[in-house]
């Protein structure tokens, strides 16, 4: 990937909102904070956001694209997940993997997204997926290029970069040669700073990778050519907007120097109080945006 001075696009996950979704928040009012934010981009989960899914109303459909316009904002990426452990008796088969990776490609392209995000099971605590993975996505790989949507899992704490589950997708693409599968980055792999403890845990009984694995932010520049999307995780911005978790600036310097011009969809994970969740989504875009102006190069 060359470097271009194009800039990047910002969006926002309604994960986002998860605390507010479907409570005080409906789509019209989510989709009005995206787009107040200057941002151009959105990003859903297909069970957690489309009602009836996988098999939503006509006009509900009519609702989401007449929202869309309305805000001019466009869809991004579309969550998708894979649960191999669905049935209790025995693992998930590639036939049935394959179904509903297919059904959710048709149901995001219906929905105008151009990336989904498979969330297959994994086997392990660092996130190998199952094995099925790589049939399921072979097998999908025709209908993601009738599409023309690519398919681009998620590299998400505490998996970092340097791992052989990146090194099976980059040899995925290599040996396929597809144009349709790609890298979808999580900032939580850069976190270098503990999240907070909640009341209750200790460092001893909750997951070590919430003290952030401190991935070092140039390890983008091995894997950039096939990074297609960037979920922009975070947890806690402070009234300084100074980020308590994520080094935003040597981020956002990697992707600037590899040249990526793609989306930052903005993932908020931190407390779930009412409406916080929108107040450091403000926080994030003018920390991004002030970085952004000010990069080397």
């Amino acid at each position: 990937m060359s470097a271009s001075t194009s800039g990047f696009k910002y969006g926002v996950s309604l994960y986002s909102f998860m605390g507010d979704y479907g409570t005080v928040l409906g789509l019209e009012e989510a989709l009005s904070i995206v787009a107040d934010l200057g941002a151009t981009g959105v990003e859903i989960l297909g069970e957690g956001h489309v009602p009836g899914y996988p098999g939503p109303t006509t006009a509900w459909i009519d609702a989401w694209f007449a929202s869309l316009e309305r805000h001019r904002l466009e869809p991004t990426n579309y969550g998708s997940w894979i649960d191999t452990r669905l049935h209790r008796d025995r693992d998930m088969t590639v036939e049935e993997g394959t179904a509903i990776l297919t059904r959710d490609l048709r149901l995001a392209s219906q929905l105008g997204f151009r990336f989904v995000r498979p969330k297959i099971g994994v086997v392990s605590s660092d996130l190998v997926p199952h094995p099925i993975w790589t049939e399921v996505v072979e097998r999908s790989l025709s209908t993601a290029e009738e599409l023309d949507v690519v398919i681009c899992p998620e590299i998400h704490s505490p998996t970092p970069i340097k791992h052989p589950v990146v090194d099976d997708y980059l040899a995925f693409i290599e040996r396929t040669g597809t144009k349709h599968f790609g890298l979808l980055i999580d900032t939580g792999i850069f976190q270098d700073r503990p999240i907070p403890l909640r009341p209750g845990e200790t460092r001893e009984t909750r997951p070590a990778f919430l003290d952030g694995i401190g991935v070092d932010p140039r390890d983008l520049l091995d894997v950039i050519d096939h990074v297609v999307f960037v979920q922009a995780k975070f947890h806690d911005i402070d009234d300084e907007l100074v980020d308590q978790n994520i080094p935003w600036r040597p981020v956002l310097q990697a992707l600037h120097d590899g040249g990526y011009t793609g989306y930052l969809s903005s993932e908020y994970e931190g407390d779930r109080d009412p409406w916080r969740s929108i107040e450091q989504l403000r926080r994030q875009h003018a920390l991004m945006r002030g970085i952004e102006a000010t990069l080397e190069g």
